[in-house]
């Protein structure tokens, strides 16, 4: 490597989403109307919730948290985004970079782990309903909460720091839309081995453990909803664990999809739209996801637009 090729650098350039000028301004359309549907939609979920007594159960502090967390790390990418499709030259401090990977990672991991609570509240909820209000006491339900927060963080203090010891190459051309690991490792100028082996085994653990946990809930669930007699009683069990069922496949498909595939099967372009999908998609349809097919959320909601 030749010496002037490499450096610490001040800053980066984000190709962006597309390089075609004619498609910038309907793209900043299209996803200026997302990210209003997302802040719309997560805001509106947490207001309800927090508005509503009926609503005050384990099952809906940790709708309003996945609310919390869609909100969060939809705000840390697509804003940045959005003033990338109308500037001429998209800069990103590296301080801004460091920051914007950090809490993409925070919440993107607290992301699945509380999809993963999600599913042990449902299994509870299901296999031992008289039990479910010891076990999931306030208490509990806080404490969940507070190590899927705790295990996103743990795992962008690994990434962050380990991505601040790289130099990266000349011109720190990012050829993405957002400061992501992968993006950032092939643009470094050192020796990426033991970054690489971080994420395998923080991506690995955080996807595959989640995984697993959620399938054996559900196996237990259904196991459990296939044993109730009246078909009536099984059409209400599996329509509270259908909502939930639906996030998890899209998320953990799409982070499957974009981390742990052959690093051939796909070119670049192709990656983006990958992390379109999990980046800014999947935020705007969670609460359309569990606010439409859910009857509580929707009397709920009816009940405040009426005392308005």
């Amino acid at each position: 490597m030749v010496a002037g090729n490499h450096s610490t650098a001040s800053e980066f350039v984000l190709v962006g989403l597309t390089q075609q000028p004619e498609l910038q301004q309907p793209l900043f359309l299209l996803f200026l109307g997302i990210y209003i549907l997302t802040v719309v939609g997560n805001l509106g979920l947490i207001l309800l919730i927090t508005l509503s007594p009926s609503l005050h159960t384990p099952m809906y502090y940790f709708l309003s948290s996945l609310s919390f967390i869609d909100l969060c790390y939809s705000s840390v990418i697509t804003p940045k985004m959005l003033v990338n499709f109308l500037g001429r030259k998209n800069m990103i401090l590296y301080s801004e970079c460091m920051t914007q990977l950090f809490f993409f990672v925070v919440f993107v991991v607290a992301e699945g782990y509380l999809l993963t609570v999600m599913a042990y509240d449902r299994y509870v909820a299901i296999c031992s309903p008289l039990l479910y209000s010891v076990v999931m006491s306030p208490r509990v339900c806080s404490l969940l909460v507070l190590v899927a927060f705790s295990l996103g963080f743990l795992s962008a203090v690994a990434h962050t720091s380990a991505m601040m010891q790289l130099s990266f190459c000349r011109p720190h051309i990012i050829n993405h839309y957002f400061c992501d690991v992968l993006p950032l490792l092939n643009l470094s100028c050192s020796d990426t081995h033991l970054n690489e082996l971080l994420l395998f085994i923080i991506a690995g653990f955080n996807t595959l453990v989640p995984t697993l946990a959620v399938c054996i809930s559900y196996a237990f669930i259904f196991y459990s909803i296939l044993r109730i007699r009246s078909s009536e009683g099984r059409s209400k069990a599996f329509g509270t664990c259908s909502s939930h069922l639906m996030a998890v496949g899209i998320f953990f498909g799409s982070i499957t999809f974009m981390y742990f595939k052959p690093p051939s099967s796909n070119s670049l372009e192709q990656e983006k739209v990958s992390s379109v999908f999990y980046t800014t998609v999947i935020p705007m349809l969670n609460p359309l996801i569990y606010s439409l097919r859910n009857k509580d959320v929707k009397k709920a909601l009816r009940k405040v637009l009426v005392k308005k």
